[in-house]
């Protein structure tokens, strides 16, 4: 589907490159049909801002590499607890997702009436702030976007080479940490979220893929012999559980860069909670068979495919998620490409190479980062309380009380309190609501108790391991001793 050329002029970041002259200088009518049906294919594959292209960005950005988490979490906390948490923060993220669009909707709306023109420039959450309740905000905003996004594509980092390690052992984690750095540093060339749509359709069908075979494998292995189920033990490991949960129904700090991308924005509002909806039916299965299937194990494997038998199925989902993390490693990225083209001022070049090169000092840090905390489980966790809690929870609920507190600001809002929620003082409680659970159980007890864990596995493993949770070289010195002893 190609947009009317007014409104993709107005939303594209970068320009249709097939928009040009081809008349006059030879040529005949075939070879301009030829031309026009390439340039309509490349803009099918290319050029996505549709309802459907937001849904599938919306839906694959949100379960990556913390689908194979989520039973670990459930080994924490115990089943209902994780069920009940899953369905409570899906619709808390929803809620706070539509408050931002909202947020988004009306700053746009301001900014035109002012005759703004948002050619060549994506409109980024912390621009939505500043120009809804000023500089503060923003600096705020950005110091916590920019953070989560980039532990965000850390975490993408280390889950590469933790699950290509299932695969092939041959070389460590560390190693594997260096390659695919490499890889997922080619998420330079592309330009912005226009340019996902055939990538997040892909991501979604691999995630989708990956669940069910978790769901399946693990109700075909059956239960393990002497199998429990006693969590929660520890009131650390319940909260570090929860916050994981809360981290996974938190993907939308890239919320106001898929809008821009759509050629009507004002069609996002529900559709993040349609896309959390149809990611239940991943989830909520695969977590609670792995869990019934292997129970107390998973306290000691934070991916659940070290539990899983190896087969050619698992070794398809493996490959699978390697793919679908580059592609969400794109997504954490690009907002940040976004914000580092502007501090450089580099964001309005029209050369995608130029642009690349301008972008690849944002990789670096990253790479290094996932060299240093190998192990992703309870960053999970550290990042959903300290920095999900805030950016994608408490600040859009304070940002929406504050936008709209004034009598003047609701009556001329450019969006209405939804159907469901007509009134402003009800949308006020359930803003208040939002912004008290979170801050004293997600950041509060949820920061207590991830940071706890994630010191203890500093602790235990060290930085810059090498193999984070690898098989034991044990079995291998024992088997020596006898052989060695001989030899004397």
């Amino acid at each position: 589907m190609v947009p009317p050329h007014q409104i993709q002029a107005e939303l594209a970041m970068v320009p249709n490159s097939n928009e040009t002259e081809h008349g006059g200088r030879g040529g005949g009518l075939e070879e301009k049909q030829e031309e026009q049906s390439m340039a309509g294919f490349k803009n099918f594959l290319w050029h996505g801002g549709s309802v459907w292209d937001a849904w599938f960005s919306c839906a694959s950005n949100q379960v990556a590499q913390v689908l194979l988490t989520l039973p670990y979490s459930f080994s924490q906390m115990g089943m209902v607890s994780g069920v009940v948490l899953q369905i409570f923060y899906g619709l808390v993220g929803s809620w706070t997702a539509y408050l931002i669009s909202v947020l988004y909707i009306e700053y746009r709306s301001r900014k035109e009436k002012e005759n703004v023109s948002f050619k060549n420039h994506v409109i980024q959450w912390f621009e939505v702030l500043d120009g809804l309740l000023g500089p503060y905000w923003k600096a705020v905003g950005l110091a916590f976007n920019c953070t989560f996004l980039l532990f965000g594509s850390v975490i993408q980092l280390i889950a590469c080479a933790s699950n290509i390690y299932y695969i092939n052992d041959r070389l460590d984690k560390r190693t594997w940490t260096y390659i695919f750095g490499a890889c997922c540093a080619t998420t330079v060339f592309i330009p912005s979220f226009h340019n996902y749509r055939i990538w997040s359709f892909l991501g979604l069908g691999m995630t989708t893929y990956t669940a069910w075979y978790m769901t399946i494998a693990a109700v075909v292995h059956g239960q393990v012999d002497g199998v429990t189920h006693s969590g929660p033990t520890k009131l650390v490991l319940y909260f570090t559980g929860a916050t994981n949960i809360l981290y996974t129904f938190g993907g939308h700090a890239v919320t106001v860069e898929i809008m821009h991308a759509m050629w009507k924005p004002q069609k996002f509002k529900y559709i993040y909670l349609i896309a959390t909806l149809y990611v239940f039916t991943l989830t909520i299965p695969s977590a609670t068979a792995v869990y019934w299937a292997f129970g107390d194990q998973l306290l000691n494997h934070s991916n659940a495919f070290s539990l899983l038998p190896k087969n050619a199925w698992r070794d398809a989902a493996v490959i699978l998620m390697l793919i679908h993390q580059f592609i969400t490693f794109g997504f954490a990225c690009t907002p940040l490409y976004f914000v580092w083209e502007k501090v450089i001022g580099m964001h309005d070049t029209k050369s995608i190479c130029l642009r690349a090169v301008a972008r690849l000092p944002v990789v670096i840090p990253i790479w290094f980062l996932a060299i240093i905390f190998p192990f992703f489980g309870p960053i999970n966790s550290a990042v959903g309380a300290l920095l999900v809690s805030f950016t994608v929870y408490i600040i859009p609920s304070m940002a929406h009380m504050l936008t709209y507190r004034k009598a003047s600001a609701r009556q001329n809002a450019a969006e209405k309190p939804p159907f469901f929620l007509p009134s402003w003082t009800a949308m006020y409680v359930v803003n208040a609501f939002v912004v008290v659970w979170v801050l004293v159980v997600g950041f509060g007890f949820g920061g207590w108790a991830s940071v706890t864990n994630f010191v203890r596995q500093v602790d235990t493993f060290g930085l810059f391991a090498k193999c984070y949770q690898c098989k034991s070289p044990a079995p291998l010195a024992t088997a020596a001793a006898p052989s060695a002893a001989r030899h004397h």
